[in-house]
Parts: structure tokens; C-alpha cells; sequence
């Protein structure tokens, strides 16, 4: 077998319809459409949500809440991960965590939750704190700071 010599599948290629180019192709013409009317019609026929004239379910249901535009988007890591990924005496921030990869986009910052253990003295930057990740971390003899 040579490169030269490959070919797609028997049935898996197919010449794509070419309208509109003659009588002798058997598209001519019309293409395919037929006389008038609205599918016959550039940018013609029903959209996908067309209901035949009854009021489309999208807009009979009821609009419901509403988007907070003060909200405030955290990254979320636990101090599991930071036991995983750091050794002891490290200064753990945003940017250090962005480059060991536990956190690819820091938004508004990085809160640290306390699921896992800790037994690492780790100096740990952050957004904000768990009671229990903050315990934990003050435990294994490290300590935090809210930025």
C-alpha cells in the first residue's frame, strides 16, 4: 500500500448537487422547487421555531429572575489541591496558582475551601477564606492573607 494509492470508501464521497445549470442536469430551471410560493423564494419557507400561527412556546412561558450585575465570580480551589501541588514554606497567590495550573482563569480572585487535609506550612494569598480552610492552614503552621 502506497499514499498514492489510498482512496476514501465505496459510497462515502458524494458529488455535491449543482442546481440551476441547465435542462440536461435535471436540476434546471427552478432547481428543484417548483412554481412560486414562498419556499421557492430566496430566504423562503418557516423558521425552526414556526408553530403554524399559535404563539411559539418560547414565548408563552414566563420570563423568571434576573442577572445580578454586582455578583461577584470567584475561582474555587479546596486545600487539598494545595497540599498536592505545593511544597512546605511556599507563598501560594493568584499568579503562582495560575502557573502551576490548578487555576486558569482567576476572575475576580481565588477563595479557598477547606475539603481535604493540610499538613504543609503553606503562606496562602487569597480573595477569601473558608472558616474551615482557614483553620486548617492556620493548623499545619501556615498562614493567610486576604488580598
Amino acid at each position: 500500500m502506497e499514499l498514492s494509492t489510498l482512496k476514501p470508501a465505496p459510497g462515502s464521497k458524494h458529488a455535491k448537487k449543482r442546481l440551476g445549470r441547465g435542462p440536461g442536469s435535471g436540476h434546471g430551471k427552478t432547481s428543484g422547487k417548483g412554481h412560486k410560493g414562498q419556499n421557492s423564494r430566496s430566504g423562503g419557507g418557516k423558521g425552526p421555531y414556526f408553530e403554524g400561527g399559535q404563539t411559539p412556546l418560547q414565548r408563552r412561558m414566563p420570563k423568571r429572575g434576573f442577572t445580578n450585575i454586582f455578583k461577584k465570580e470567584y475561582a474555587i480551589l479546596n486545600v487539598e489541591a494545595l497540599e498536592a501541588k505545593f511544597d512546605a514554606g511556599t507563598t501560594v497567590d493568584t499568579e503562582t496558582l495560575v502557573l502551576s495550573g490548578l487555576v486558569s482563569n482567576p476572575l475576580q480572585g481565588v477563595r479557598i475551601l477547606g475539603r481535604g487535609d493540610i499538613t504543609k506550612a503553606l503562606h496562602v494569598k487569597a480573595r477569601g477564606f473558608s472558616e474551615t480552610a482557614r483553620e486548617k492552614i492556620l493548623a499545619a503552621g501556615g498562614s493567610i492573607e486576604v488580598i
